[in-house]
């Protein structure tokens, strides 16, 4: 079953966001551990998923059912930043 249109508009708004996020960070220096960053960006995804939970529609699992798409797709663009931060600690 397709996800209802008003949760695909959010999940997409909620990845534009996420990504705004993302792009705006600045490396801290002193640097932090890599699992630090983790942690950090995984409280991120948490937050968007605590958020978008209150807007979705639907059914109970409906809803879940977008907050997990949402989630997922979170973690897909958390992934090369990630990344990019664990290079950026290698040059260190």
């Amino acid at each position: 079953m397709a996800l209802l249109q008003a949760n695909k508009d959010l999940i997409s708004t909620g990845m534009k966001e996420f990504n705004v996020l993302l792009n705006q960070q600045v490396f801290p220096n002193p640097p932090i551990p890599e699992e630090a960053m983790v942690t950090m960006v995984d409280d991120w995804v948490d937050f968007y998923i605590n958020y978008y939970r209150k807007q979705m529609v639907g059914e109970q699992q409906e809803q879940e059912r977008a907050l997990q798409e949402l989630q997922q797709e979170l973690n897909i663009l958390s992934a090369p930043f990630l990344a990019k931060y664990k290079a950026f600690l290698k040059t260190l």
